[in-house]
């Protein structure tokens, strides 16, 4: 153990935890001494758990001796079905919106206190962003991030709000009753704006794509460049998230028909 007390007391599922959740979208390959401080680890724990990842396929190891995630643990994790059924369910709408437009098109779900996006779709005219699939977005900062607490209970704004509204850009919202009294708009209107508050250059429109009883599957939105006049990309933006909302399953069972849930 090295006389590190970080790792006394935790379990080797725990350990094992740790050690993927030291790769983030931020940091997608690690050399093996940074797996072992993000995860808190002793470097012999370290490189034990890695080794046994690495020959199960969770991990995979680059010729410089780096790591990153290996397709065995993307082949399980595509096998939840929250993710199968929505992006079964919203590719088809998410592409028209992308033919339409050529702008990035993105599938978000409520993670915790960040917005995980579950599928993004772009091109070489799309406006760069900060996050790819699986990567996670502040909820304060984003479009889909305010549609996601709009629909949320009202503990999770309080709670966002104590952590600290990060500033990302000059035009970020940090006051907490002007995102309070944003959020209102966003669930009388069903949709949401970010104007620069993420990344400077780009700005999105998010609606939300609801369940039955008006609970919130995902959130739907499109990114362009600040330039650009956002407004006229709500009504699709909202009749694609609509049209995800009647095509998933109520039940648990496949997708409606592509057919009938066309707009």
């Amino acid at each position: 153990m090295g006389g590190n007390t970080r790792d006394a007391g935790r379990t080797t599922l725990n350990r094992v935890f740790a050690v993927l959740e030291a790769f983030t979208a931020e940091a997608p390959s690690l050399s093996l001494t940074e797996v072992a401080d993000g995860a808190g680890l002793p470097m012999a724990t370290a490189h034990r758990i890695i080794a046994e990842l690495v020959a199960w396929g969770a991990l995979e190891r680059l010729p410089d001796g780096r790591y990153h995630v290996g397709l065995r643990l993307w082949e399980v994790g595509s096998l939840a079905p929250r993710r199968r059924d929505l992006r079964t369910g919203a590719l088809p709408f998410m592409q028209d919106l992308y033919e339409a437009t050529h702008e990035n098109v993105q599938l978000a779900v409520r993670d915790g206190a960040q917005a995980l996006i579950l599928e993004s779709l772009s091109g070489p005219r799309s406006v760069g962003t900060v996050t790819e699939v699986g990567g996670r977005l502040p909820l304060h900062a984003t479009g889909v991030g305010k549609v996601i607490l709009a629909w949320s209970e009202p503990e999770l704004t309080h709670s966002v709000v104590e952590e600290g509204l990060r500033r990302y850009t000059p035009h970020t919202i940090t006051a907490a009753g002007r995102l309070v009294g944003g959020l209102a708009r966003v669930r009388s209107e069903h949709v949401a704006y970010s104007l620069e508050e993420m990344t400077l250059g780009a700005v999105s429109v998010a609606a939300p794509v609801l369940g039955p009883g008006g609970s919130l599957r995902a959130a739907l939105a499109i990114v362009v460049r600040s330039a650009t006049d956002l407004r006229r990309y709500t009504p699709a933006v909202r009749a694609a998230a609509l049209g995800i909302a009647r095509r998933l399953p109520v039940d648990g069972s496949a997708p409606t028909g592509a057919a009938s849930a066309r707009r």
